[in-house]
């Protein structure tokens, strides 16, 4: 709930939920840079990151905390298999080792998201396309997002297509 108790409103959620999906990418930087455990990145972000202030709104928006949780801990568990789907959308040359970490993290919580949440994939898509809008305001990074994402989506839900 916010500071006032009162219900959130759905543009609030959307919100939360973006924040999120940025802090779940960061942390799973942070934890390959760093070592750390899930347990360590999950309670540091909890106590020391959730709440951003955003400046044109001058509020602070909280990440929605069930969603950040089972974002890292979901891209742990189901590593192995979001790096696979990720290395198939990957082109030959350039598996997900290879990659910029940041790009790794975001491909890892996107891909458990894809395969462990009931969030249509195009908004999946969409939002961590502006997530590496966010890291990569001027590169092609975005545009390859998009790509690696939508061939991760019809692998890990072709129904929805």
């Amino acid at each position: 709930m916010t500071s006032t108790d009162a219900p959130l409103s759905g543009n609030q959620k959307r919100k939360m939920k973006s924040a999120a999906r940025l802090y779940a990418v960061q942390a799973l930087y942070q934890m390959e840079q760093r070592g750390q455990t899930t347990e360590q990145v999950v309670l540091e972000f909890l106590d020391f990151r959730f709440g951003a202030e955003y400046e044109d709104e001058g509020e602070m928006i909280e990440g929605d905390v069930d969603l950040f949780r089972k974002l890292v801990g979901d891209a742990v568990n189901y590593q192995a298999r979001i790096d696979q789907m990720t290395d198939r959308a990957l082109v030959a040359k350039w598996p997900i080792a290879r990659i910029d970490p940041t790009l790794r993290g975001l491909f890892r919580a996107a891909g458990a998201e894809l395969i462990n949440a009931d969030t249509p994939p195009k908004v999946v898509i969409s939002e961590f396309v502006d997530i590496a809008r966010a890291f990569f305001p001027e590169g092609k990074e975005p545009k390859f997002v998009n790509a690696v994402l939508d061939h991760m989506a019809r692998e890990a839900r072709p129904e929805a297509f």
